[in-house]
């Protein structure tokens, strides 16, 4: 299928405003960068309500803000007191741009899709923290949903990790790691335009590598400002799709864009999972871009999809969708 004309009219706008010369952004540049283009996130999936919050992680504190589908109306089945199913979501933005407040309307959408009650992290980003802090952090941040998840209101025996973009690598590699350690228990993975391997060249990453809203010299900068040089690229912490064994992780929901740079290695990590044994719900969106499904004010087929990953973690986590 070919480009969707409103993302190729994104695409168009983005490349107007653009430097003629791609240099390697800033992290400060890469950073007002997402903030800017997250304007155009919605939430029209369904209300909720938000409190804020912290807990410790290795360094310090790790602030988080829980989303709960708002008890009113035809979701007066979620009590704020009772417990629900569990999200832990991270942000994507290269692991050095993105925060809670980016994206915000996201969360939002997803918890009020899933029946989840969400809880959207900040992690520590880099360069002024380089690998492994974010991984650290975000496994910090699983654990204490799971281990205070009674206060939170949140099920502990159903607890989905997801994340979009880079995000969805943290989720993916921590989902590996509860499996090779023997928990905790995770119930679902939910993974959106992920990126998930640095080791290979992927076509796709070459197709559209160069003004596709996600251009190599930013991944390319993400990724320097992360690692240190001597960290190899295939490790599965860094490159989770080069992990060999995948046998034993929990369901995944994974979505992909048909003109995503990243889209070959999330479809090849659907195949991988199925391959292993474990159950996956996947679709490639025609048409799309990265980062599509955060840009609801620009492109329709956001909202859809935000549902549609709704619907598929309700059936992992085997939760009714009101009528």
């Amino acid at each position: 299928m070919p480009l969707d004309p409103r993302a190729q009219r994104l695409l168009s706008m983005l490349a107007a405003a653009a430097p003629a010369d791609r240099k390697r952004p800033s992290p400060e540049q890469r950073r007002q960068s997402l903030a800017k283009l997250m304007q155009f996130s919605r939430n029209d999936v369904g209300p909720v309500t938000t409190r804020d919050g912290r807990c410790y992680g290795p360094t310090g504190a790790l602030h988080y803000r829980m989303y709960t589908p708002a008890p009113a109306g035809e979701l007066a089945q979620y009590d704020d007191g009772a417990l629900l199913p569990g999200f832990v979501y991270f942000h994507g933005g290269g692991l050095v741009a993105g925060s809670i407040d980016t994206h915000d309307n996201v969360a939002a959408a997803l918890a009020a899709a899933s029946g989840c009650r969400l809880l959207s992290f900040d992690y520590r980003l880099a360069p002024e923290h380089k690998f492994p802090a974010a991984v650290d952090d975000a496994l910090a941040a699983v654990e204490f949903v799971i281990r205070h998840g009674a206060l939170l209101g949140v099920d502990s025996n159903r607890v989905v990790i997801g994340g979009d973009s880079a995000g969805a690598t943290l989720a993916a590699f921590l989902c590996q790691y509860a499996a090779i350690v023997g928990g905790p228990r995770i119930s679902a993975q939910c993974l959106i335009c992920p990126v998930l391997d640095f080791s290979e060249p992927w076509p796709s990453r070459e197709m559209f590598g160069t003004g596709y809203l996600l251009d190599k010299a930013t991944w390319e900068a993400d990724l320097a400002d992360y690692l240190a040089p001597d960290i190899p690229l295939d490790e599965p912490v860094v490159s989770p799709l080069s992990n060999p064994v995948l046998i034993g992780l929990p369901p995944a929901v994974i979505h992909t864009a048909e003109f995503d740079p990243m889209r070959d290695e999330g479809n090849a990590y659907a195949v991988r999972l199925a391959d292993a044994g474990v159950s996956v719900a996947h679709v490639c969106h025609e048409g799309m871009v990265h980062n599509f499904h955060a840009l609801g004010a620009l492109l329709p087929q956001a909202k859809p999809a935000l549902e549609l990953i709704g619907h598929q973690l309700r059936s992992f986590l085997d939760v009714s969708v009101p009528h």
